[in-house]
Parts: structure tokens; sequence; C-alpha cells
């Protein structure tokens, strides 16, 4: 089978296969680029693999591009990178691998095209394109990569067992790529994931990290996270989810399996937002449940403070996952605490004071935490479906008619710390807080306006029941000066 190859492809393939011929060394296109562009999907990197010195080819390739691009090379590994055009290529020398069972990272001899085709993780990643004079642009496809491909298979080359023992990251690879492809694993590749799950320890968390953050990106992640489950992955690299399983039944009553509902949750918000950070908001949830189950004979099943239980253990989560401990974080924990706030809002409690401080305690964030907690309903009832949605239209009804065109979204207390000091002449202390706390909640609850005037009466009134007295002649409203 030839490879059609596009324009661009074409003259990088005619680049390179006149570098190799001139060294004497024959150079393949491998990989991941090939698959994609088999099944239709966009791929800009490309990756060589010559039988001799990668690096070397990756210099002769740079000297017949005008201008000329820089060549990144990493001797350690012996490969090299340079961007062609848009795309990013990487040369590496043939090799075959050895590994020890303590480690990952295999001990490493040149070889030949069939000794990398042999080495490579599934069959539909071992497929090569020659660029030699002899076969340019055939196919070599030695595992049936294409009849994979086809049926929408992932499938090891090798025996599962020694594919996954060596390289244990393989098994998330597995599970990634039929996420994202949509593929079925091959049962005895799947099996063989279950078979070696506790061997993922030896590697590294910032692997199992971008993994896992690869099949949250997918369309529908569900599927990824799914599969962990099943071959005992995830207990392993995310106990805290895998803890959601399952449905505990107590005198005929039970509760639904919040694994299976974080996960309906998470492929909701996945289909309305590409947001990475809002989707690991909707996995993480429903992440305290476990540890506030409760059942009361009378009311059933209780999971009480659990979005409080679980915004706290988002930092620490974050911080074994390797995750940034940042403004990001932030955000996927106050959406953790606040996404029952929206729901708990029926008509009757939809008062100014309840919408202004979900307002200001969700902050910009507001329209992410609306789009969680709606993508939070997965009741299979549609008159229960129908009355939630009402409620949620009219909540946002409320905000509207509150924020005055998101005023409040943004929104500070006309008294600021300067102007209590200012007028009371105190230095930053405890008490500067106490009053610039009470002037805000008599504006969230609703018992003075939102004016400078009123905010500075109100200021005033907190100074002299805490025996101060104004010493400077009234502050100037900040706008005003």
């Amino acid at each position: 089978m030839t490879f059609d190859f596009n324009a661009q492809e074409e003259r990088l393939a005619a680049i390179v296969a006149s570098a190799a011929r001139e060294l004497g060394v024959p150079a393949y296109i491998v990989g991941g680029h090939v698959r994609d562009r088999l099944l239709g999907r966009p791929n800009k990197d490309v990756d060589i693999v010559c039988v001799g010195d990668g690096i070397q080819l990756a210099e002769a390739v740079a000297s017949k591009i005008t201008p000329r691009p820089k060549v990144a090379t990493y001797r350690r590994f012996g490969t090299a990178m340079l961007r062609f055009e848009d795309i990013e290529v990487e040369f590496v020398g043939a090799r075959k691998e050895s590994y020890r069972p303590e480690s990952r990272k295999p001990d490493v001899e040149q070889g030949t095209l069939e000794d990398d085709q042999f080495r490579r993780d599934f069959t539909i990643n071992a497929l090569a394109i020659s660029l030699n004079e002899e076969d340019y642009g055939q196919l070599i496809d030695p595992f049936d990569g294409i009849g994979d491909l086809e049926r929408q298979i992932i499938r090891t080359p090798l025996e599962p067992e020694k594919t996954f023992s060596d390289d244990p990251l393989r098994m998330l690879r597995a599970i990634r790529f039929a996420t994202q492809l949509g593929f079925t694993i091959e049962p005895k590749t799947l099996q063989g994931i279950a078979q070696n799950a506790e061997r993922i320890r030896i590697v590294s968390q910032e692997r199992i990290t971008t993994e896992l953050e690869k099949i949250l990106k997918a369309p529908k992640p569900s599927i990824g996270f799914k599969l962990l489950f099943d071959t005992g992955l995830l207990a392993l690299i995310f106990p805290e989810l895998a803890a959601l399983h399952g449905v505990e039944d107590r005198d005929g009553r039970g509760h639904k399996d919040n694994f299976y509902h974080t996960l309906e949750v998470l492929d909701n918000v996945c289909q309305r937002s590409d947001n990475i950070w809002l989707r690991w908001a909707a996995l993480l949830h429903d992440i305290g449940k476990p540890a506030t189950k409760k059942y009361d004979p009378e009311t059933g099943w209780t999971f009480h403070g659990h979005e409080w239980v679980g915004g706290n253990m988002v930092p620490r989560i974050f911080r074994r996952m390797r995750l940034p401990l940042d403004s990001k974080m932030d955000y996927v924990q106050k959406l953790v605490r606040l996404h029952l706030r929206p729901i708990g809002l029926t008509r009757e409690e939809v008062t100014d004071s309840a919408v202004r401080r979900l307002l200001y305690d969700a902050g910009p964030d507001i329209d992410d935490l609306m789009l969680l907690c709606s993508c939070d309903i997965t009741t299979k009832n549609p008159r229960k479906m129908a009355r939630y949605l009402e409620g949620y239209e009219y909540l946002r009804e409320r905000m509207a008619e509150v924020t005055e065109a998101d005023r409040l979204r943004l929104w500070q207390p006309p008294i600021n710390g300067e102007i209590i000091m200012q007028t009371f002449g105190i230095p930053p202390s405890r008490e500067v807080g106490i009053i610039k706390t009470a002037v805000r909640e008599a504006i969230l609850d609703g018992e003075i306006p939102n004016e400078y005037e009123a905010a500075y009466e109100r200021m005033l009134q907190e100074g002299a029941r805490l025996g101060l007295h104004p010493v400077n002649e009234p502050a100037t409203h900040p706008t005003q000066s």
C-alpha cells in the first residue's frame, strides 16, 4: 500500500529522502503522524526514524531548508528536533530496547527498523512510511496496524504482559487512545492492563497526570475513567475518585452510584465547554461524598457538607497530582465548594440577599458555576428535570435583575481600608477589618444601598460601636476625588 502524501508532507519527505540518501542511511516516517493521517485527524508532529545517526540526519535536513531552521539536539537520548513550516519534526536512530524490572527507562542500543517497530506500544503506532528510493511511499505494517485502525482496536504488537511490564505508562496510553479515538481495547490487551496494574507505581506522577489530562480533554472522558476503574488502575492513581464507586443499601434504601454520576456530569460539561479546569471541577465536585456519607432511618442517605469537605480535598489532590497550586486550583476549589448553592435556591429562597451572596462568592466565575450546576442534573425523571431547569432559568433572571448589567460581578464595597484608617486616624488593625466586613455584609444583606454615603454612615456606626470616633473630615469618595 502506498501512502498518499499531501503537498506539505511531500515537500518534507523529499528533503528528508534526499538527505538520507546522501548519508547512506534508510529513513522512515513512523508512529502517530501516520496513524492520524490514515484516520483523517490533524497532526503537525512528524517522527523520522533512520537506521543510523538521527542527529546527523537532522543536521543534513536542516542544511537543505531555506532559511535554515535551528536544530535542537538531545544527545543523551540521541534525538534532534527542527521546525519545517508549521510541522515539528523529530529525528531518532532506530533502536531496540531492554528493560529492568524496577525502571521504565530502557537500556538502548542501535537497531533495525524492525527492532524499532517491535518496541512500539500499539500496532496502530508501529506503522511506517519508507522514504527510501527503492520503495518510496510504501506503508510498512508488520502487525496489521491498518487492520486494527479499520476494526477500531487498540492492541499491542508483542504479548501485552511484556509490553506493559516493560513500560507501565503504556497502560495509561492504551486507555487514553481508546478514549480519544473511540476505539475498543482488544480483550487480551485489556486483560494485560489489569494483570500489570500494580506496575504503574514505578511511573512518575507527572507522566500519569499528563495522561489523565489527555483523557479529560477527550470528547467523552467517561470512556477512559471507566476503563481505569475496571482495570484497577484508578484505585492506584486516583483513590479518591475510585472511592465514589458503589451503592450501599440499608432498610431497602440505596443511594445513586456517585462514581457513574460524576462521569455523567463530566461528559455533560465536556459537551458544552473545553475549559480543562471546569472539567477538573466536574470530576471533583462530589469527591467529598464518601467522607460525609451517613444513614438516617427517617431521611435515608445524606452527604451533608460534602461540598466543603470536597473543597478542602482539592489542594491535597492538586499537590499530589503535580497540578498548578495557583489561581487554577483556587478556581476548581471554589466551584467544588459552591456547586450546591444554585440548586439550593428555590423560588421562595431567591431573595436579593441570597443572589448577592452567590454573585459575590462566585465572582467572575458565576457563569462557569451555573454551567457546572446545570450539568449536575442527571435525573432520568423528565418532570424533575424540567422543574430543575425551570428553577435555574428563574435564578438567572433574578441574577440579571440584581447585578444590574454585571455591576456586582466585579463588585467592591465603596468603603475601603484606607478610608476607614483616614477617618478614624488608626493604623492597619483588626478594627479596620471588622468595619470593612460589617459594611460589606450590610450591603450584601440589603440593609443599606450600595452607595458611598450609606456605606460611610454604616462605617461611622460600626466605628462608634468599637469605641472609635472620626478625627478627620469625611473622607472623599475615591471616584469623586
